[in-house]
């Protein structure tokens, strides 16, 4: 891992060596919404200057993704008042000495359908789990697992290829220098499909096995299909190497959706080759941000990227890249996954009024068929939040097994310390106060210790990992911008275990006026203290009855803070937050947390 974070400290110092002022178009496209923004220089800095959204025409009535892209240009070129498209609508590249056009274009996507994936191995703890991990680091769908001990009889998984028709083969197995015989017994079963399977429906095939046998298996499959070669994923029992098969995952992801999708080949051309899939752009973002927060050796920092068919997780830990993303998680489509991971109590928890399990369940359910419905109502609102929640944490949850092992926490099974955690997504960026979003990410990832919780208002992460290819300097000029991602504040999350209503945390703020306020918060509540938005102020940590906020028990801190849309926010409500059993205590208790800090904001 370390070699692969210094080639990729290394690629950036030679993009940046090579980068040239100008102004950015960056393009996303989701299952449900197409989403453009515009950078551009202002005063010798990059500055985000407009954005617009479309409904994504990847699908049906228009089957044309480049048609939403068009609509939502449109929408920027209103905002910006600048002229960036031609008549027949392609972008117009590069900038002009009228004032119209971009210099740098790139697009990032996640719509159309995953990869239908089958994953073969040796040994199902070793080989086979982590082709399972590779296959997870980008948008696909496993619909089969082969390996030594689950293959049985040959027959069983060739019918089962014939019949599923997967898009792409990922073979591992072996430690270098390791087994061969073994890994060649399969390599052959899964030929003898391939050989059964018309021409032109064959799938790629990705080995990252034994190196010994690279050319090996390149020579059989060759002529039967496309195949890629990566190191191999498993080198030794305990070492796991995803990063360089990652890559050429997403390569294959690329050419399959460029000759699948109308529309993709020619935004991959107006991108000039630049085109990722969302979820490896944000994990490209999360990675740089990793190595250049003030503790990278300490403190991680995690992405979380809420969409309507797919979750996609990133933790960046001193540059090292752990990918996570989840076809069957999301807020529309992806609701089918959440009802098979979760109890329906696990979502109604959350909601601080009476509602009918079963209108709740209609409301998913309706959901899953008509992603792109908003809450007509409070209630409705409610029970979105709530999914919201349960989305969240159970993506967050079921990454954090790919996180080092030495990561930072407070505690076993807490959250790992995180600075910061930025999360986008509709749920949380279309609330109808930024209160409610700061409320749900408390709620769904429960922080411990101190972190900063930015937003990304915008949905920017992706645009600027995509960005960070051709115009590196953007990344570092921008990430801290506070038009990119809203700072919803510094949140301070003690553990203790002590009676609910004890004062366990005494807060001092200096502001920059001169102006000083001391506060102590009780165990259980949730309390905001005002630091006006931009604005420096020193705060005082001081822990009572050996309350932990991340230093030790009862150790005390002081820091410098940037005024965040909630300034301070102290949560301590415990780890975990336990909700009473009845009703009406939990929707009473849930009302009071959100007029803690809420009321001024709603």
């Amino acid at each position: 891992m370390a070699e692969e974070s210094q080639d990729f400290i290394e690629e950036f110092q030679e993009a940046e060596d090579s980068f040239r002022s100008g102004s950015l178009m960056t393009v996303d496209i989701g299952s449900i919404t197409t989403r453009a923004a515009l950078f551009d220089l202002v005063e010798g800095r990059a500055r985000f200057l407009a954005s617009g959204s479309a409904v994504s025409t990847a699908g049906p009535p228009l089957f044309d993704a480049s048609e939403g892209v068009r609509f939502a240009m449109d929408q920027v070129s209103d905002i910006s008042g600048r002229i960036l498209t031609q008549e027949d609508g392609r972008p117009i590249i590069p900038f002009t000495g009228g004032g119209a056009g971009v210099d740098f274009f790139s697009t990032t996507f996640s719509a159309g359908s995953p990869l239908k994936t089958v994953v073969v191995g040796l040994l199902d703890e070793v080989s086979l789990t982590s082709a399972k991990n590779l296959a997870d680091t980008t948008y696909t769908n496993v619909i089969a697992s082969v390996s030594l001990s689950n293959s049985g009889k040959p027959e069983t998984y060739i019918d089962k290829i014939l019949k599923e028709r997967p898009d792409v083969i990922l073979i591992a197995g072996g430690t270098d220098e390791g087994a061969g015989q073994s890994v060649f017994r399969l390599v052959n079963s899964i030929g003898m499909a391939m050989y059964l399977l018309p021409e032109g429906e064959r799938p790629s095939v990705l080995y990252a096995g034994n190196s010994a046998l690279a050319a090996k298996v390149k020579k059989f499959f060759d002529p039967l299909t496309k195949v890629f070669l990566a190191p191999n994923i498993r080198p030794a029992l305990s070492v796991e190497q995803l990063g360089p098969a990652r890559a050429i995952l997403t390569e294959i992801y690329n050419q399959h959706h460029i000759s699948k999708v109308l529309g993709v080949a020619e935004l991959n051309t107006w991108s000039s080759g630049n085109f990722l899939p969302s979820s490896h752009a944000i994990g490209r973002v999360t990675r740089f941000f990793s190595k250049i927060i003030p503790k990278p050796e300490t403190t991680g920092v995690l992405s979380v990227d809420v969409g309507a068919s797919s979750t996609v997780v990133a933790g960046g830990f001193n540059g090292d890249l752990r990918l996570r993303v989840f076809t069957d998680l999301g807020m529309g489509q992806g609701l089918s996954g959440v009802l098979k991971r979760s109890q329906l109590a696990d979502i109604t928890r959350w909601i601080p009024v009476s509602i009918s399990p079963n209108y709740v369940l209609d409301y998913i359910q309706n959901k899953i068929i008509h992603p792109s419905t908003l809450p007509a109502t409070l209630q409705d609102t409610y029970i979105e939040q709530a999914i919201g929640r349960e989305v969240l944490s159970r993506a967050v949850k079921e990454s954090m097994a790919a996180f080092p092992k030495n990561i930072r926490r407070l505690e076993a099974n807490t959250l790992p310390v995180f600075d910061p955690i930025v999360i986008s997504g509709g749920v949380f960026t279309n609330a109808p106060s930024p209160a409610y979003s700061l409320l749900m990410i408390l709620d769904a990832l429960q922080p411990t210790g101190i972190q900063r919780i930015l937003l990304d208002k915008n949905h920017l992460s992706a645009g600027l990992g995509a960005a960070s290819i051709v115009v590196p300097a953007l990344i570092s000029q921008l990430l801290f911008d506070p038009t990119v991602f809203i700072n919803l504040g510094f949140v301070v999350s003690p553990i203790s275990r002590v009676r609910q209503g004890t004062a366990i945390l005494q807060v001092r703020v200096q502001y920059e006026s001169g102006h000083e306020t001391t506060i102590k918060v009780q165990q259980g509540n949730i309390q905001s203290i005002p630091i006006p938005m931009g604005q420096r102020a020193k705060v005082f940590l001081d822990p009572l009855h050996r309350a932990n906020i991340g230093l030790g028990p009862g150790r005390s801190t002081s820091m410098q803070v940037i005024g965040g849309l909630f300034g301070l926010v102290v949560d301590a409500r415990g780890r975990p937050i336990n909700l009473p059993s009845q009703d009406e205590a939990r929707h009473k208790l849930l009302l009071k947390w959100q007029g803690a800090f809420l009321k001024d904001r709603l």
